[in-house]
């Protein structure tokens, strides 16, 4: 039996190199939605009413074209654990139908989030907040460390590290970000900072862009009896200038009498080096 995963781009690439052809046993006929439990693994918690909607109308002209992939639990010989197609199951069921196509896998509970997460990943279908639990469970619950995990995703070590720092932020500003209301780029601004959830509701009341927000950051400065003091508009002009030109955090920092500091912060060898080079290509 062909593999329905194998040479397909995207997900079916992925989740290929994962199954590998000696642990999967392809199904010719559908099984019952009722023998279907949800996966436990499953890092996806919210689903787009609106793409669902979609897809339950899609499945009833077409039916499901990609099969969900189930494992088989042992003490119960009838019922399979969902590994990946959460989002078609739902459907299917919106849908009106009984039973749906399956591909039956034998494996153990840290391939099961495995599967899950590529899935999800791949098709971009996460919060940052699913994404980042996705691969806490994998650090705590299986000895990955940020290393193994951005090998295996395919992401960049500091995407990795980046995401898991968005869950040290309050509860509060977590749900923010999972309702929607503040994006990624928001919320790793208030990665650190001392009022995370003040800032987060100024950023909504005012639709404030990231860069908007990157601005007040560096703008409020706290001094020791807690004024705030706000950073000229000139100098704030002149350092989101230079961040557009160097792609790169910019601080300036300037005295009455008009000397000071300039500096740039970088957050790897990759931003150091396109600064170096755009310093070199233009002075």
């Amino acid at each position: 039996m062909i593999n329905p995963f194998k040479n397909k781009k995207g997900l079916g690439r992925g989740l290929s190199s994962l199954i590998g052809d000696n642990d999967v046993k392809i199904s010719n006929n559908k099984i019952s939605i009722s023998s279907i439990i949800p996966n436990k693994y499953q890092p996806r918690k919210n689903f787009e009413k609106e793409g669902l909607d979609e897809l339950t109308n899609s499945i009833r002209e077409r039916g499901i074209i990609q099969p969900l992939v189930v494992r088989k639990i042992d003490d119960n010989k009838n019922k399979y654990e969902l590994i990946a197609g959460e989002r078609r199951l739902q459907a299917a069921q919106f849908a009106g139908l009984h039973e749906v196509p399956v591909v039956i896998l034998k494996v153990d509970n840290l391939k099961s989030l495995e599967f899950a997460i590529i899935e999800n990943v791949q098709r971009k279908d996460l919060n940052p907040i699913e994404e980042a639990n996705g691969y806490k469970r994998l650090i705590d619950e299986f000895n990955y460390d940020q290393e193994k995990v951005a090998k295996f995703i395919g992401k960049s070590r500091p995407h990795i590290s980046n995401c898991l720092r968005l869950l040290t932020l309050p509860d509060e500003v977590i749900k923010l970000i999972e309702k929607e209301k503040i994006s990624q780029g928001h919320a790793k601004i208030l990665i650190g900072q001392d009022n995370p959830l003040l800032l987060a509701k100024k950023i909504i009341s005012k639709n404030m862009s990231v860069r908007q927000t990157e601005a007040l950051i560096r703008s409020l400065r706290i001094n020791r009896s807690g004024k705030v003091l706000t950073k000229d508009s000139n100098i704030l002009s002149l350092e989101n200038s230079l961040k557009d030109k160097t792609g790169i955090n910019v601080f300036i920092k300037n005295k009455k009498n008009n000397t000071g500091q300039l500096s740039f912060e970088y957050k790897d060898l990759d931003q150091l080096n396109r600064l170096i080079m755009v310093i070199k290509a233009n002075y």
